[in-house]
Parts: C-alpha cells; sequence; structure tokens
C-alpha cells in the first residue's frame, strides 16, 4: 500500500509548471459613482460661467478676405475704350436686351445709324470696374443681365425713343445725357424740352424786348419834357398875340 502510495505520489510531486500565478487577498471594486442628481444638474447648468459676448460680431470687425484677380489685358483695353466712350459721347443709354433675334437687331442698329447713334456691347465686368472708380458709379446698378449701350456725339433723345418704340424687346433702364445722370422719366422729360436753337431765339428776343424797354423808359422823360414845353411855348405865343390885338381895338372904339 505504502508503495503503491508512493509511486502514484513522487510522479505528481515532481511535476511543477515553470511559473505559477499566486493571487494575493484584494478586494473587488464595490463602490461605483453615482450619477448626479437632476435638480443639482440644472443648477450647474444655470450658474455655469459664460464669457460676455461681444456688442459686434467678430465677422463684421473683421472683413472677409477677398482673392484678388488679376486683370487680363483685353480687359485692360474695353476699359480704355469706355473710359473713351464716356469722354466723347454726350449722350449714353443703358437699355437692356430682352431676347432680341439678329435680324431684329440688325434693323434696329439700320435704324439708329441713320440718326448718327452707335449701339456697342461691353462685358457687365468691364463696365462695373471702369464705373466703381469714376464719377458715373450710379450707372453699375443698371448693368444686370443682357445691356446695350446707344452712344451718340449729340444729344439725339427724340430719335432714340423713336426707334426704341419700334423695338419693344429694347426697354430703356437710364442715360447719362451731357454728363448728367437721367432715370427713365428723365429721359422722357429731357425729349420734351426745346430745341437749342429755339431756346436761343427765346433768349435773343426777350433781351431785346427788354432792351426796346429800358430805351423807351430812358426817352420817354425827355419827350414828355419836349412836349410839355412845346405846349406851354403855344399857349403863350397865344396869349401875346390876344394881348396885343386887344389895345388896337380900344383905340379904334375910342376914335
Amino acid at each position: 500500500m505504502a508503495a503503491t502510495l508512493c509511486g502514484r505520489l513522487l510522479p505528481r510531486l515532481a511535476w511543477l509548471p515553470a511559473r505559477q500565478s499566486v493571487r494575493h487577498g484584494s478586494k473587488a471594486v464595490t463602490r461605483h459613482r453615482k450619477p448626479v442628481h437632476f435638480l443639482k444638474q440644472k443648477l450647474l447648468a444655470v450658474t455655469e460661467y459664460r464669457p460676455p459676448r461681444p456688442a459686434v460680431p467678430e465677422r463684421c470687425i473683421a472683413p472677409p478676405a477677398r482673392q484678388t484677380q488679376e486683370e487680363s489685358s483685353l480687359a485692360r483695353i474695353l476699359e480704355r475704350e469706355v473710359e473713351a466712350m464716356f469722354q466723347e459721347g454726350k449722350m449714353i443709354a443703358v437699355v437692356q436686351n430682352n431676347a432680341t433675334s439678329a435680324e431684329d437687331m440688325l434693323l434696329f442698329k439700320s435704324r439708329l445709324h441713320k440718326h448718327g447713334i452707335a449701339v456697342r456691347f461691353y462685358p457687365n465686368q468691364v463696365m462695373r470696374s471702369f464705373l466703381s472708380e469714376s464719377r458715373y458709379r450710379n450707372l453699375s446698378p443698371l448693368f444686370i443681365g443682357q445691356n446695350v449701350l446707344l452712344v451718340s456725339k449729340e444729344p439725339r433723345v427724340k430719335e432714340m425713343l423713336q426707334c426704341l418704340k419700334g423695338a419693344p424687346q429694347m426697354v430703356l433702364l437710364g442715360a447719362c445725357v451731357e454728363e448728367t445722370l437721367l432715370s427713365r422719366q428723365g429721359v422722357l422729360a429731357y425729349s420734351r424740352l426745346p430745341s437749342l436753337m429755339a431756346v436761343r431765339g427765346q433768349l435773343v428776343g426777350g433781351m431785346a424786348l427788354m432792351t426796346s424797354r429800358t430805351a423807351a423808359l430812358l426817352q420817354h422823360h425827355p419827350a414828355r419834357l419836349s412836349a410839355l414845353l412845346q405846349q406851354y411855348q403855344r399857349q403863350a405865343g397865344g396869349g401875346s398875340t390876344e394881348e396885343s390885338s386887344k389895345p388896337e381895338h380900344t383905340d379904334l372904339q375910342e376914335v
């Protein structure tokens, strides 16, 4: 019995692992963090510090960065042409083109050409860039969509309006007549004004009438004085003849 027990136990005791994990006495974590009460959460949210906001938002103080694009050489050439056009032309009208066909546009150009009015096409970007730095900057809001410029070296407003009546697709937006910006109503009022020759004739007639009245007023008193003196001389001459004739009549009666 003892031999059998020793034979069974000794091999087991002889085999041992190289490493053994030994667990020391440690306590398991039994406490967990409790959730905060909802009333306390509300109180903490209300009493939370919030820094004061600026009176003006930062996006309003600092302007957004704009990407500057270099102008092309073609745009510069067109701006020079527009500048020369505004210097030489006395009438520059802005007209909106509402889907005019090529045939109608050719007919419209020929009608305007008879009155010495040219039709010009320029990109809106070029016109805005030129007008933003000139004294005609109030015309820049008109350049939206498809626009046409009617240019003339003389203010031929009546002829332009007559041609626009025959083209309902072309709508007048505004104009610059003799360095004066006019709206649509202003252009219509300008067309009703008399011509320059008629105004000059009225001015000359008024000045001649004033000078004639002035001359008449200056000559009135001397003429009246001379008339009074002549009348007095006549009356004096008539009285002397009557007095000279009276003694002769008395002498005859006495005789």
